[in-house]
């Protein structure tokens, strides 16, 4: 191959249309090609790392050998367009769209409500699209499996799955119906049926899946996959080449003469090596056509498996055949089905391979431990011939090396058939059920001499317990010629722990969680073995009930959505407080929805990539950027001195700096910023920046080094009602405690986005931003460019999630693209990769809350004293807020008659934390529950009691001298222990945890009370532009953002009654500052509230303007009425205003109104716990809550069921780890695991509390954004419950400590099981741990 040779070209199919590429680069993904080259944008970029699915499309491929077509789902993210020549691709764009027709899959996700931001729903309708390609009538389990590689921030996932539960054809009917009523409500009688409850969705009008009408599989490629003679490919990039060789002949050449070159197959280990760790390899080798790599033999003693297999090929073959043998020749088979089944997602074990799996060596491979347990060989070759290697310890070297030499390529690997009188077993522990690296895993393998309990042969290997996959020789040897019992297993557990141990510094932390489940894995593997021997009548003693281990529950069941009906007075043409819906829910699904970087680029655009510290605590003492000029593609590079006007943001009183100039105070602070022509230019040349910096002594990086150093944003806020401190002498009791609760990640499916457009005249500029306060974001620019705000216009479509994370940092981030903007002269373009966003952008705060409470023995809580450290980052953003309206909700549902809280913001070395959905509530009430909590163990009570006779009654005051009426919050919980039938469940859970050693299961009751509105007074106003055209078409304009929550798709309901025409006739273009200027942001739970009223109050005007034609022509249409008022000089358009409640808060006196009013929610939640690992299933949730009446109830319960599951990833799952110098370890879906479908409830019903009524919004409707967020709490004290059970059984009771989020290590070990016990505790401050205890 001469260096000279053109590249080939590139030759494959994209929705029907052959796609030609002369110059493909083998550095370029799908994703970007149809994003940019083809303009297929239905395709999302979510996280880069094929870790969100919302870049799935479907890859269908010939194969010769077979006659058959392939179709599989795929992250495009990952698949490298080199590797496509021959492959048809199907995007969302080629299976339907508005302009023709929808497809089944689109139009049932969008009308079950399965479509909220909408950003991750172009991939879940291709995950299912592929799914149905493949097998026309699915089961829910296949679903599910289908679905779990796709993660959504909004909707909690309950609707997706109805709507996906539509075409499954299994027998119980109402598993379909979406309203799930007819098993669950106990046959109906006649007089019910009359009265039918109303559905969210009527399955009915679905069209109808019909396969003869998908696209058909070009036969060109046909062709071209059976043609003769196949011939080498090779496509040259910018920096590498890519070489596809058609023969194992060709291949072994290329590697020999190549030997540093990487094979790749699916692309899903080098592929993030290139894209996150900047690895360049100059050639890569990917032998995807080399047909013996793909060859599957059976002999008498097992099976040969090409490496090249996909992991979904390898488990699809396992499974055909274990019902062809005896179930003693397929022990291995089944382990290895099994953890295929929960490794990585459906689309990455798509396109891994087999080979590549096993080369990667990771050292907590899922795979390897079992390979290597059962005794499993590879096949190599070289250009020195063929050689056959067990896959044993020898065989993993060191991290991600094996004993193979550069030249040799594994060929395929052999799996044998088990022999009679042996098992084999496989397990795995990960941070999330499904599509999550695990922590811990293992291969066992044991085989007894004939019908007798001695053990001839063991084998255990462990993943996650050091650099390699290793094996436990010492402790196979303590149990090898002895019986497998009690005796010899205890022996075992001891050699176990001396053998694997761990640094109390190991990468990866959780060292004694890691190293307490390689003991009751193998626990949990004894209890497997003794129930085999006792089917074999080897042993005869039974294995007591209590101790056996079933799996945990995992069918999703149908679930229950009630809310009321409408007035039967209520026209039907009226669309308010019906289940709509959302307006752009069939855009979404079909991917023609326009979010920020869909927005075409304009001719000479640049891109914007940022240079940010790499450290926490610094002086810079350079800035180089002449390495960075010197790069191909790079324009400018923007630094604090380009900025023309302020180059600070001033909020409470600080300053932020938008560029630092001389010092960094957090790793991830922003330094400068590379303009290049495109994305890839800009990030290299930002990745060639030099920054000299010299380190400060002593960074801050917890709350409690802050309060050692006094290193807090001031003011620090205290409130007291009666008087905490002498109450405290008066009590039969006092106790004192702490809870943390870690911080949140709002992983928003769509990363900050932006585009600065200079008009090109009089300082003119539109900023297009994924903002949820386009004002802020226009008043910046603004000020940054020393311009005036009538020279800025920002534009908001919609956002791809927001949850109070596009406000502070979206606005600075908008301003330093708007200085290249006007630096440049030209279009620039930023959008965060995952990692970036996640990064700078700062979370939810982590909060350390420290309470002291005096109660009565029956039950009565006097007095409680609570502080809360919350860890604000290096700036003060919203801190001081999020901390006052911590003090605000002290009380929760609790009238106590001496309360006292102080709560400060802790000034750290750490990227800011800011607003979150909630706004410090969560937090603040996670600690006032736990108190409740620690009352009841003490007094040994059932805690729903001390939560009862503590809660308001009657006419009430808050501690702030608010007064309000708990009427509707008691009635939410008389209403939830009845619908979830909480007395009777709670025996029965009472009873299985007597019945279960192991298992364990909680369950908990908790309430809310959540202020609702600005307590700073002047956000509380909206205005509204709504113009009448001729034709009788009327566009609404609004100060709102639509970001997932439904805000549009209210006023859209709004607007129509109000004019009295139907909803279609009515619009929404976009939000932006020229239509509506001074607009407050939508947060707050106040959107609907304030721009509904504002929307009202202009329809009205037109409405009555329109008064005197309706009077001339009452029987004319409303066209012809828009059209007469133009004849007669009326004005069709109007402005409408709302001017809110004027709400405060005083701080001196303590007193204030600083909500306009209260949402209440209840929620029951019952978990079931395996106790030896700390896995949870969440069994059944029942929530209650008091909206008022619901404008669109379809979209509400979507609020409740969307927030609940963000709070269950706040309280039990999602952890954000800092490394000791302060960086964000966690910075992708792979390492920061938020909840899946498989962390849905299995039965999750929502209620709205019937006839409830609130005079203070429109419509009698209440904010519903934020409050259902925390009663995923109910989850974590359900968890509590739990533990506390399996602890009672160790002989510990009482109140115990277990901070939030309850992952399962923290779950684990709190269980305080005879396993984790054996573990002795690093001594804290002998070493430096691998991550900060934020």
């Amino acid at each position: 191959m001469s260096a000279e040779k053109e590249g080939d070209s590139l030759c494959f199919f994209v929705n029907g249309k052959k796609v030609t590429e002369n110059n493909a680069d083998p550095e370029t993904m799908l994703l970007s090609f149809l994003r940019e080259k083809l303009r297929l944008t239905g395709t999302k970029y979510g996280c880069g790392g094929g870790g969100c699915g919302a870049c799935t499309v479907m890859v269908s491929r010939h194969q010769p050998a077979t006659k058959t077509i392939t179709h599989y789902s795929a992250n495009a993210c990952l698949l490298p367009l080199c590797q496509l020549h021959g492959a048809a691709v199907t995007t969302v764009e080629g299976i339907g769209s508005t302009k023709t027709r929808v497809h089944p899959v689109q139009e049932r996700i969008a009308k079950a409500h399965g479509s909220q931001c909408g950003f991750c729903t172009p991939g879940m309708v291709m995950s299912m699209y592929a799914l149905l390609r493949n097998k026309p009538q699915p089961t829910m389990e296949d679903i599910t499996q289908a679905l779990a590689g796709n993660l959504c921030r909004c909707t909690g996932y309950r609707p997706i799955v109805d709507g996906c539960r539509t075409f499954c054809q299994e027998a119980d009917c109402c598993q379909a119906s979406g309203g799930g009523d007819c098993c669950l409500s106990g046959g109906q009688n006649a007089d019910e049926a009359e009265h039918e409850k109303p559905q969210l969705f009527d399955r009915e009008e679905f069209l109808p899946l019909d396969p003869t009408q998908e696209l058909i599989f070009p036969p060109e490629l046909i062709l071209m996959a059976e043609a003769a003679n196949p011939k080498t490919l090779t496509f040259r990039g910018e920096r590498m080449s890519w070489v596809s060789p058609p023969s194992l002949e060709e291949l072994v050449q290329l590697k020999t003469s190549n030997p540093k070159a990487p094979l790749v197959m699916g692309n899903t280990n080098i592929g993030p090596d290139i894209k996150f760790k900047g690895i360049l390899h100059p050639l890569i080798i990917s032998p995807t056509r080399v047909t013996e790599l793909f060859q599957v033999t059976q002999t008498p003693r097992g099976v040969w498996v090409g490496a090249g297999c996909s992991l979904t090929e390898v488990r699809s073959l396992l499974e055909k055949l274990v019902p062809q043998f005896p179930e003693e020749r397929t022990e291995l088979f089944r382990a290895l089905s099994r953890q295929l089944g929960n490794l990585g997602s459906q689309q990455i074990r798509n396109v891994a391979s087999l080979g590549g799996n096993i080369m990667s060596a990771y050292p907590n491979s899922d795979l390897n431990p079992v390979l290597a347990a059962g005794n499993c060989k590879v096949s190599v070759v070289c250009g020195g011939g063929r050689r056959e290697l067990p896959l044993n310890q020898d065989f993993f070297v060191s991290f991600g090396k094996t004993i193979l030499t550069p030249e040799e390529i594994v060929v395929s690997v052999f799996i044998p058939f088990s022999r009679k009188g042996e098992f084999v077993g496989a397990f795995r522990q990960a941070p999330r059920k499904e599509s999550s690296f695990p922590t811990v895993t293992t291969g066992m393998r044991v085989l007894f001499s004939e019908g007798s309990r001695v053990v001839q042969e063991v084998s255990i290997y462990y993943g996650g317990m050091g650099p390699t996959t290793v094996s436990a020789t010492k402790t196979c040897a303590a149990i090898v010629t002895r019986p497998w019992d009690d005796e010899t297993l205890s022996r075992a557990y001891d050699v176990l722990l001396d053998e694997l141990v761990l640094p109390p510094s190991a990468p990866g932390g959780q060292v004694e969680f890691r190293r307490s489940l390689t003991l009751s894995l193998l626990f949990k593997f004894n209890l497997e073995v003794l129930q085999k021997l006792r089917e074999m009548n080897v042993i005869t003693d039974e294995l007591p009930e209590k101790m056996q281990m079933r799996p945990l529950p995992r069918e999703i069941q149908a679930s229950l959505q009630e809310f009321q009906h409408v007035s039967k007075d209520q026209s039907d043409q009226d669309p308010v407080g019906r289940p709509i819906m959302h307006r752009s829910a069939l855009g979404h699904a079909t991917g023609e929805a326009v979010y920020c970087d869909d927005i075409p680029a304009t001719d000479g655009e640049l891109f914007l990539a940022l240079v940010t510290s790499s450290r926490a605590h610094a002086k810079i003492t350079g800035l180089d950027v002449s390495e960075a000029l010197r790069l191909p593609g790079v324009v400018d590079v923007v630094t604090a001195k380009d900025i023309p006007g302020q180059k600070v943001r001033k909020i409470s009183g600080y300053e932020e700096e938008l560029l630092a100039e001389t010092e960094v105070s957090c790793v991830g602070q922003m330094l400068c910023a590379v303009v290049a022509d495109t994305r890839a230019h800009a990030r290299r040349g930002a990745a060639a920046v030099q920054v000299g910096y010299e380190d400060l002594p002593d960074p801050v990086f917890t709350s409690e080094e802050a309060v050692e150093k006094s290193s807090f944003f001031e003011p620090r806020r205290t409130i007291e009602r009666g008087n905490v401190t002498e109450a405290f002498e008066t009590v039969d009791q006092l106790h004192e405690g702490e809870l943390r609760i870690g911080g949140q990640e709002h992983f928003y499916m769509e990363t900050q986005s932006m585009l600065v457009l200079p008009v090109g005249e009089e300082a003119e500029f539109n900023a297009y931003v994924s903002t949820q306060w386009p004002t802020l974001t226009q008043d910046a620019i603004a000020e940054t460019l020393s311009i005036p705000s009538n020279r800025v216009t920002c534009h908001v479509k919609r956002l791809g999630g927001a949850f109070g994370g596009k406000v502070n940092k979206t606005a600075i981030l908008a301003c330093i693209t708007s200085v290249a903007a006007w630096k440049t002269n030209r279009a620039v373009r930023c959008v965060l990769e995952r990692g970036e966003d996640m990064l700078l952008t700062g979370a939810r705060h982590p909060v350390l809350g420290r309470y002291k409470v005096g109660f009565m023995n029956d039950g009565r809580i006097v007095a409680v004293d609570l502080q809360y450290y919350a860890n604000a980052g290096n700036t003060v953003d919203d801190s001081l807020l999020v901390t006052e309206k911590m003090l605000l909700h002290i009380d929760n549902a609790y009238n106590i008659p001496n309360l006292r809280g102080h709560a400060a913001a802790c000034r750290t070395n750490l990227p800011s934390n800011t607003a979150f959905r909630g706004f410090g509530v969560p937090q603040a009430l996670v600690v006032v529950e736990n108190v409740v909590n620690d009352v009841a163990a003490l007094l040994r009570r059932p805690a729903d009691q001390i939560r009862e006779i503590n809660m308001y009654t009657g006419p009430s005051v808050t501690h702030y001298k608010f007064e309000f009426s708990p009427e509707s919050m008691r009635r939410c919980w008389e209403e939830c222990k009845a619908k979830s039938d909480y007395g009777a469940r709670r025996a029965a859970v009472d009873q299985f945890n007597q019945q279960n050693r192991w298992k364990k299961r909680g369950m908990s009751i908790i309430p809310i009370k959540i202020g609702i509105a600005f307590s700073e007074g002047s956000l509380n106003q909206a205005a509204a532009l709504v113009h009448i055209y001729q034709d009788g078409s009327v566009l609404v304009a609004h100060g709102g953002a639509e970001m997932g929550q439904g805000l549009h798709t209210k006023m859209q309901q709004v607007a129509s009654r109000e004019l009295g025409i139907p909803p279609s006739k009515i619009y929404i273009s976009e939000t932006s500052t020229s239509t509506v200027p001074n607009t407050p942001p939508s947060a707050a739970s106040y959107g609907t509230d304030a721009n509904g009223m504002a929307v009202k109050d202009a329809c009205q005007t037109l409405y009555q303007r329109l008064e005197p034609i309706r009077q001339k022509h009452p029987k004319g249409s409303w066209e012809s009425w828009a059209q007469a008022a133009f004849f007669e000089k009326i004005s069709l358009s109007a402005t409408g205003f709302y001017r809110g409640p004027d709400l405060f808060m005083d701080w001196d006196t303590k007193e204030g109104k600083p909500f306009a009013y209260f949402t209440f929610g209840v929620c029951c939640c019952e978990v079931e716990l395996d106790c030896l690992t700390g896995d949870y299933r969440t069994v059944r949730t029942d929530i209650v809550m008091d909206i008022g009446r619901s404008v669109n109830p379809s979209v509400d319960i979507g609020q409740i069921e969307g927030a609940f599951m963000q709070g269950l990833g706040l309280y039990t799952m999602e952890e954000l780890k800092f490394s000791p110098s302060g960086l964000l370890y966690t910075r992708g879906p792979s390492q920061y695991k938020i909840p899946a479908v498989c962390d849905v409830p299995l039965r999750f019903n929502v209620y709205l509390l019937p006839d409830s009524h609130n005079p203070h919004a429109v419509y009698s409707s209440k904010g519903i954004g934020e409050a259902a967020l925390f009663l995923g709490s109910s989850v974590f004290f359900a968890i509590k419950d739990a533990v506390a059970a399996a602890r009672s059984e160790s002989g510990l009771l009482g109140p115990f400590s277990l901070d939030s989020p309850a992952t399962p290590e923290r779950a684990c070990l709190a269980c305080a099981s005879p396993f984790t016990r054996k573990i002795p505790a690093s001594e804290p401050g002998s070493f430096k741990p691998w991550a900060l205890n934020i």
